[in-house]
């Protein structure tokens, strides 16, 4: 693996924190919840966003953002994953500011798929896995056996060895999501936030992608937050949905107690009906549409 790569995520010093490891044992056992926001007022210049929201993220769990376009989902995470510095309240990391942690310390306990991730012309697949370990190497030690190990597992998990030496330019769009969450592995954080990962796939890679991310979950014990526009594949696969409206909470919970009619009309002002889902039993939302009422 190269090991003079530029770094993919923000960095300021190594504080020897120790890397997590692979497996269902891997994750050590935390608070009920590692990541969340108090009273945060996030938004872009003089444009206020999210209000003083309140939000916990259950540990160990798959949780989904859903809401409609513009209703801050993305600004919501972006926070959580300190890209944004709320101007009112705090996002606190193990209990502690996000903000008062060095950022390469950060990187070694959160990692993020953004939504748009461009990959440096000319690298090969094996390289862009490889920059994952970066939050994780010293000074006096570059690279090391670990690394190397921790690499192969990423690329064996998420199924992509076989393209370990194709440039990642030539790959199809699910290929290289698969690739990024690799990267996303590599880095051995135990929380990880993907903003809408599933955003130009065709439907067979989505639903790949999501099973992939569930399957990562129930086998490293990994929190993730994914924000979604596809109700449907938020009831399927997520442990907890967060349904949020004009930068607030409007609910939260588990999908089969808090998807119904009454809230997609609410926060979608879109008329349906919930009925289970012959495969996973979680609630399918079938929308009525203007012919058909």
């Amino acid at each position: 693996m190269s090991t003079d790569m530029e770094p993919t995520m923000l960095e300021e010093r190594d504080t020897g924190t120790e890397p997590v490891g692979f497996g269902p044992d891997a994750m050590a056992p935390g608070p009920a919840t590692r990541l969340q926001a108090t009273g945060v007022t996030v938004g872009y210049d003089t444009r206020v966003v999210v209000e003083e929201l309140d939000v916990a993220i259950p540990e160990g769990a798959v949780t989904v953002i859903v809401g409609p376009n513009a209703c801050g989902k993305s600004t919501l995470l972006r926070a959580l994953a300190r890209l944004l510095k709320p101007t009112r309240g705090e996002v606190l990391l193990d209990g502690r500011s996000i903000h008062g942690f060095p950022a390469k310390e950060v990187a070694r306990r959160l990692g993020l798929l953004p939504q748009t991730s461009i990959a440096p012309d000319g690298i090969t697949v094996a390289d862009l896995v490889a920059r994952g370990r970066h939050p994780h190497q010293r000074i006096w030690q570059q690279w090391s056996a670990e690394d190397e190990r921790v690499v192969v597992e990423a690329m064996e998990a998420t199924r992509v060895t076989e393209l370990s030496h194709r440039l990642v330019d030539e790959l199809s769009g699910g290929q290289r999501q698969r690739v990024w969450v690799a990267m996303a592995l590599a880095q051995q954080t135990p929380l990880l936030l993907l903003d809408e990962p599933t955003t130009y796939l065709d439907i067979a890679h989505q639903i790949d992608l999501l099973e992939l991310c569930r399957e990562l979950n129930r086998a490293n014990g990994q929190t993730m937050v994914a924000v979604l526009h596809d109700l449907n594949h938020a009831c399927r696969y997520a442990d907890h949905i967060i349904a949020m409206k004009h930068g607030q909470i409007v609910t939260e919970g588990r999908p089969n107690e808090v998807i119904t009619a009454e809230l997609v009309e609410e926060v979608f002002e879109m008329p349906c009906m919930i009925i289970p889902d012959p495969i996973s039993q979680t609630p399918l939302v079938v929308p009525k549409g203007r012919s058909w009422r």
